[in-house]
């Protein structure tokens, strides 16, 4: 059984075996009876601890693992990935000391943006992408902290900015392979260095880096106030330049997702339209502050926005109008990669298993490391083991010993 299914069981046996009704149980735990009912029937799934085990307590359990299964790796993603234990403590280093307890030459402002900019190229466009990466955020790190404190004028400016944009890097880094928590602690920090800049497309784009561990962390409300809020703050004038203009449509973007996951489906939409116009006045698909936005991308998330209203067909109307860009190309391969998780996950709830193959072999040809960090793929290939058609079987036993669900 599913999380959803497994509480839509205890849901009718709670009470002493009265039950509760979706609107009772939802109301339970501050959220709406559609999103319930979404999470019972497999359309959206619930990425927070603290969610399931609220939902565990007024279902009367005693174990959460009775609403996840009796054996559950909450990592999501396996062991810890072997970078992370210099990452960590890269993070938890004061900035003083980097260069100095840690290995990290000062650096003219130039010179830095260029390794970031380095890193970022790497990955967003390599398919094995994680250990490379992964070996190079701890000193860059502490050059970044070295070149800080020797920099003034223009080159500190840079500097800072190289600084934010490497912390969205740990940002994004941090969550792919589970360390949620690391993960927003590297996103506040640069929304804090942003903030003492007073640069409105600078600010716009750490808040955007927020949100975004927010929302993955199932913190959907506080998510969408900060987008807001930021929205509000941060609005561009008729000379806005593009980076400004990727920010401010990023954070649409964000509030979108947000905006549904917390049952307010209407001020999605609206979100969006507002991401629409945003993305004709910019014109183009742009990476600014790795934002990936522009029209491709708000295309996309008409279609995540659709599916996670439930509404498979129309999410799957609006794919056909996508065109997805080749890898190598101005959008994030991470970007591309997600989308068409989605767009897999939309042909499973459809119950249509031959498109759901069809999807997962692309994501796996374009993205053969990056596939092992979805959970949404892993739940996929194992509900195509559980009743795997024979012209499917080799291909799905294929996939599922790639992801590590069969050895």
């Amino acid at each position: 059984m599913t999380t959803g299914e497994r509480i839509k069981y205890y849901r009718g046996r709670a009470r002493n075996g009265v039950g509760l009704s979706q609107a009772a149980l939802a109301g339970l735990v501050a959220r709406s009876e559609d999103w319930l009912s979404k999470v019972e029937r497999n359309v959206i799934r619930i990425d927070s601890l603290d969610m399931i085990t609220r939902l565990a307590r007024e279902l009367g359990l005693d174990n959460v693992g009775d609403l996840v299964g009796p054996s559950i790796d909450l990592s999501l993603v396996g062991p810890e990935h072997p970078s992370v234990p210099g990452i960590r403590r890269a993070l938890n280093t004061p900035p003083s000391q980097h260069g100095l307890g840690l290995p990290g030459a000062a650096l003219t402002g130039p010179q830095l943006a260029e390794r970031v900019v380095e890193a970022w190229g790497i990955y967003e466009t390599q398919t094995e992408r994680y250990g490379p990466v992964g070996e190079m955020l701890p000193g860059l790190l502490a050059e970044s902290y070295a070149t800080l404190r020797q920099a003034s004028g223009d080159e500190e400016l840079e500097a800072t900015r190289a600084l934010v944009s490497l912390l969205h890097l740990y940002q994004v880094f941090l969550r792919r392979v589970g360390e949620r928590k690391l993960s927003l602690r590297a996103a506040d920090r640069a929304m804090q260095i942003a903030d003492d800049t007073g640069d409105p497309a600078l600010m716009a784009a750490a808040a955007w880096n927020v949100c975004g561990i927010l929302l993955s962390s199932g913190e959907v409300a506080d998510s969408l106030d900060l987008a807001r809020s930021t929205i509000a703050h941060c609005r561009p004038g008729d000379d806005a330049s593009p980076e400004h203009l990727s920010a401010y449509g990023a954070l649409h973007l964000s509030a979108v997702i947000a905006a549904v996951r917390d049952s307010k489906a209407p001020t999605a939409w609206d979100l969006l339209r507002g991401a629409c116009t945003v993305a004709d006045r910019l014109g183009v698909d742009r990476n600014d502050f790795h934002t990936a936005f522009g029209p491709t991308n708000v295309k996309m998330h008409g279609v995540h926005l659709a599916a996670e209203e439930g509404d498979i067909h129309e999410a799957l109307r609006l794919a056909d109008d996508v065109d997805v860009p080749e890898p190598g190309g101005v959008l994030p391969l991470e970007r591309t990669t997600r989308y068409q998780v989605e767009v897999m996950h939309a042909h499973r709830l459809n119950g249509d298993d031959f498109g759901t193959l069809y999807f997962l072999k692309k994501i796996m040809e374009a993205s053969p490391e990056e596939i092992r960090y979805f959970p949404l793929v892993r739940e996929a290939v194992q509900a195509l083991l559980k009743r795997s058609r024979p012209q499917l079987r080799s291909e799905v036993h294929r996939i599922a010993e790639h992801v590590g669900i069969l050895a």
